[in-house]
């Protein structure tokens, strides 16, 4: 049985100091505000977020397990239809 307590990808990258809480609230807040404006603004916000989901995917895929990669992948695909329905 895996340890939960145990960093899933250890690193010691320029994201390896931010604290989780911290970037957690900041995720809330940018997909909440780009869903609360709506309209080109909140689409960038969201594209913004989606940017983010894409660059930490490519950089961790081939350290994802199969079933990691598809959950992310999933995410990113909501992402990216909200983000097209708040046009």
């Amino acid at each position: 049985m895996a340890d939960s307590k145990r960093a899933l990808i250890p690193g010691a990258g320029p994201l390896a100091k931010v604290p989780a809480p911290v970037v957690f609230v900041l995720v809330l807040a940018l997909f909440g505000a780009g869903v609360l404006i709506r309209g080109p603004v909140g689409a960038a916000l969201l594209g913004v977020l989606a940017l983010g989901v894409l660059g930490l995917l490519a950089t961790t895929w081939r350290l994802l397990a199969p079933g990691a990669r598809v959950l992310r992948v999933l995410v990113l695909a909501v992402l990216l239809l909200v983000t097209a329905s708040v046009l």
